[in-house]
């Protein structure tokens, strides 16, 4: 199905931004990419570079690789100037206000046949398409962090979206080189759905002292064959990242699955936030060694 996308926007150039911005000029497409303000466009742009030379020094990408994705990449900070985007992606911090107002604002800068997408990962996608005028055209698309590494794509089909547009998706998703899996809309989805009580029972397991950090992500990876152990994983993604998205889908749900466990609480307001802080479950073990 030819899904119709020409000219791609996203909306924030954070971690996620920057590593969608990326995926989706080095599958050949022009990103047109905003930001508050220059200082944050700049770092923006940073992250993608960054990212390049680390695969270009490990020859995973080649320098003239490189050189396009950078070229196809455009960043403005006024949302007049993302008007002839075809699709937009918004990206910017888990905050239901924030991103209502956000997406507001873009709805009032471009085409009214444009297509707008939420890469959240905690909040109700049918909720924030009450923030644009024509809801059928609005959907998720939740990239995985890093989304340059990550090979699976969830299309979160909101209770208003239209059927057309889960199809131009999937399509548009497997251009990028990913795998879709199109996913109903609830909190976490369905990969946070059933990852954020595991990490919940690790925190508190560690907590229990049932193993020791190293032991209990031995285990898991040994045991289950997975790449990373579960308090790894925990001090990649930043506990402060998972600390907000086990609020929110609790906040929605009251399932006590998704209760945060008190060490978690307690290592976040100490700023123990993982690798981004250089302390965290397993962060620390790897700066001493």
């Amino acid at each position: 199905m030819d899904h119709g996308f020409k000219r791609v926007a996203v909306l924030g150039m954070g971690t996620m931004g920057a590593g969608i911005t990326q995926v989706i000029a080095q599958a050949g497409y022009d990103v047109t990419a905003l930001e508050a303000d220059r200082a944050r466009a700049d770092a923006g742009v940073a992250r993608v570079r960054a990212f390049l030379d680390e695969g270009v020094s490990r020859g995973k990408v080649t320098p003239e690789e490189r050189d396009t994705t950078l070229a196809r990449l455009t960043m403005v900070t006024d949302p007049a100037d993302l008007g002839e985007a075809d699709l937009v992606i918004e990206a910017v911090f888990e905050d239901r206000d924030v991103k209502f107002a956000l997406l507001q604002s873009v709805c009032e800068a471009i085409g009214p046949d444009a297509v707008i997408v939420t890469n959240t990962s905690a909040l109700s996608v049918s909720d924030l398409a009450t923030a644009v005028p024509a809801t059928t055209g609005f959907a998720g698309l939740h990239f995985f962090n890093p989304a340059p590494l990550m090979k699976v794509i969830e299309v979160v089909r909101g209770l208003q979206t239209a059927d057309t547009l889960v199809h131009r998706l999937i399509a548009f998703v497997e251009s990028l080189g990913k795998t879709p899996v199109v996913v109903k809309d609830r909190p976490g989805f369905l990969v946070n759905h059933l990852l954020i009580p595991y990490l919940n029972d690790v925190i508190q397991e560690y907590d229990d002292e049932l193993a020791s950090a190293e032991d209990l992500d031995t285990a898991i990876r040994l045991g289950l064959g997975h790449k990373l152990g579960p308090l790894e994983l925990l001090d990649l993604i930043g506990l402060d990242v998972h600390l907000h998205a086990t609020e929110s889908a609790y906040a929605a749900t009251h399932d006590i699955r998704f209760a945060a466990p008190p060490l978690l609480r307690s290592m976040v307001a100490a700023g123990r936030l993982g690798s981004k802080s250089g302390s965290g479950f397993r962060t620390d073990e790897e700066t001493a060694s």
